[in-house]
C-alpha cells in the first residue's frame, strides 16, 4: 500500500485516530502503522460509552474508520519514531454511519448545501489567552491590540505554532496580539467547511502543545479574566457555485447579492436558537455581555463591529473574499455543530427569501434601554439556562443536529447548568458571607 511505504520512509511508528466527543473535545487512540492497513480496510472498534454523547453501555461498540485525506504528521517529538494523526468517522458495527458523530453531522448539512448547488466556506478568527500555567489567571505581558511589546512570550510562541501549523498543512492569514493582556488571535484561511472544522480542532491541539513544550498554558476558556476582553471565533462564511462567489454582486448595495441578504436573514432570525451551540459553555455567558467588544445585539452592519452579522468591506478586485462574519461564537463551541447550525439558518433564509432588515451603523453599546425597544433590536441569551430555553424549541436546529445530537446536548446542557446553579461561587463567598 503506497501511503503506507510514505509513512514508513519518514519514520511514522504510530497513528493517533481522532474523533470529538458531542462538546468538541478532541479524543483519540493510538495504533501502530502495521494496524494501519486493517483500519482502513475495517476500521477500529472502541467503546463508545464512555464518550459524551455517543452511545447507552448495552450498545457501546463503534467502529472509528480514518479519513486518509486528513493524515497529518506531527512535526515535533522523536524524528527516530514518529506519529502521525488522522480524522476519522464513527460508524456503527454494522458499517452505517453514527448519527451522534459530529462529523457525520457536519457531513450531513454540506450535503444539503450542496443539493441547492452551494459549496460552504468559512474562515474563523481564534482567539486565545497564553497564561503562565493551568493553575492561574497569571498573564504573560500587559499588551494590547496589536502591540508589539518586546519581549512578548507569546509572540514567540505564536511564530512556533503558526510553523508547525503549516507543517501539517493548514494556511495561516496573520496573527497578533489582541486587545486584553496576554491574549492572542490567529486567523486561519478560509476553506470549505468539514476541512476547517477538523482544523480548527487541530489548531487548539497545536496551540496548547506548543505552549506546553515551552512551559506555558494556553485557554481557549471564552472569559478566563474578569474584566477585560473575552476570546471570540468570529467566523466568516460564504457560499460558492464552482469557483464563484454566490454573496457578491457588482451593482448592489454594500456589493450583497440577493443570496448573500437571505443568508444573512437567517442567521439574524434563528441567532438565538443556535447560540446555544456556537456558545456552550457556562462561562460563554461572561464574555456575551455588553462592554468587552463581544456581540449582544442582534443587528447587522457593514463596518460595525458592535453588531452580529458584519459585512466586511468590499476591496475591488477581490470578488471571492466577499462574506458574511457571525461575531458569537467562541473557541470553546464545537467548531463541526456551530458550523452546521450557522450554515442552517442561513440556507433556511435563503430557501424561504426571508428579508433582511436595514443594516445597524451606529454604535449599539450606546443605545439607551428605550432606544433598543424602539428599533426593535433584540438580545442574544444572556445565560446558558436561556440559550438551553431558545434551543428546546428550536426545530431547525433539531433538524440540523438530528434528534440523537439534539437530544444529547440538551441534556448534557441541563446537567451543566444544574450543577453550575448549585455551586457557590467566590462572587457570593466575597460580598455575602462577611454580611448575610
Amino acid at each position: 500500500m503506497e501511503i503506507i511505504e510514505k509513512l514508513k520512509a519518514q519514520n511514522v511508528k504510530f497513528i493517533e485516530m481522532w474523533f470529538t466527543d458531542i462538546v468538541g473535545n478532541a479524543k483519540s487512540f493510538s495504533i501502530t502503522l502495521d494496524e494501519l492497513p486493517d483500519a482502513i480496510e475495517s476500521g477500529k472498534g472502541f467503546d463508545g460509552s464512555s464518550i459524551e454523547g455517543f452511545t447507552r453501555i448495552h450498545e457501546s461498540d463503534m467502529i472509528a474508520k480514518p479519513d486518509l485525506t486528513t493524515l497529518q504528521i506531527f512535526p515535533w517529538g522523536d524524528r527516530k519514531y514518529r506519529v502521525a494523526r488522522v480524522f476519522c468517522d464513527i460508524h456503527n458495527p454494522d458499517g452505517t454511519s453514527y448519527e451522534g458523530d459530529p462529523r457525520n453531522v457536519l457531513r450531513r448539512n454540506l450535503k444539503k448545501a450542496n443539493d441547492m448547488g452551494f459549496n460552504f466556506y468559512v474562515g474563523p478568527e481564534m482567539e486565545f489567552f497564553y497564561l503562565a500555567s493551568s493553575r492561574t489567571t497569571e498573564v504573560l505581558d500587559k499588551g494590547g491590540y496589536f502591540d508589539l511589546t518586546p519581549p512578548d512570550i507569546g509572540d514567540g510562541l505564536r511564530r512556533k505554532t503558526i510553523i508547525a501549523l503549516q507543517e501539517m498543512g493548514i494556511t495561516v492569514e496573520y496573527s497578533h496580539h489582541e486587545v486584553a493582556p496576554s491574549q492572542h488571535e490567529i486567523d486561519l484561511r478560509y476553506d470549505e467547511a468539514l476541512r476547517m472544522a477538523d482544523n480548527v480542532i487541530t489548531f487548539k491541539y497545536v496551540v496548547k502543545e506548543i505552549a506546553q513544550q515551552n512551559g506555558y498554558f494556553a485557554s481557549f476558556m471564552p472569559k478566563p479574566i474578569f474584566g477585560v476582553n473575552g476570546s471570540g471565533m468570529h467566523t466568516h462564511q460564504s457560499l460558492f457555485k464552482a469557483n464563484k462567489n454566490e454573496f457578491f454582486a457588482k451593482n448592489e448595495p454594500h456589493y450583497l447579492s440577493a443570496i448573500a441578504k437571505k443568508y444573512i436573514a437567517g442567521l439574524l432570525q434563528f441567532s438565538k436558537q443556535i447560540t446555544l451551540i456556537t456558545n456552550q459553555w457556562v462561562n460563554s455567558y461572561k464574555r456575551l455581555v455588553p462592554g468587552y467588544e463581544a456581540p449582544v445585539y442582534v443587528t447587522w452592519a457593514c463596518r460595525n463591529r458592535s453588531t452580529l452579522v458584519r459585512v466586511p468591506q468590499y476591496k475591488p478586485g477581490k470578488e471571492k473574499s466577499t462574506r458574511v462574519e457571525y461575531r458569537s461564537p467562541d473557541p470553546a463551541a464545537n467548531p463541526y455543530l456551530a458550523f452546521s447550525v450557522m450554515l442552517r439558518a442561513g440556507l433556511y433564509g435563503i430557501e424561504n427569501s426571508l428579508e433582511l432588515s436595514s443594516p445597524s451603523e451606529a454604535n449599539i453599546y450606546d443605545f439607551s434601554k428605550e432606544k433598543l425597544e424602539s428599533n426593535k433590536i433584540q438580545m442574544l441569551p444572556g445565560s446558558l439556562i436561556e440559550a438551553i430555553q431558545e434551543t428546546e424549541k428550536s426545530e431547525l436546529v433539531k433538524e440540523a443536529l438530528g434528534n440523537h445530537v439534539f437530544n444529547t446536548l440538551i441534556e448534557n446542557k441541563n446537567r451543566v447548568w444544574e450543577d453550575y446553579r448549585s455551586h457557590i461561587t467566590s462572587y457570593e463567598l466575597k460580598n455575602n458571607l462577611p454580611t448575610l
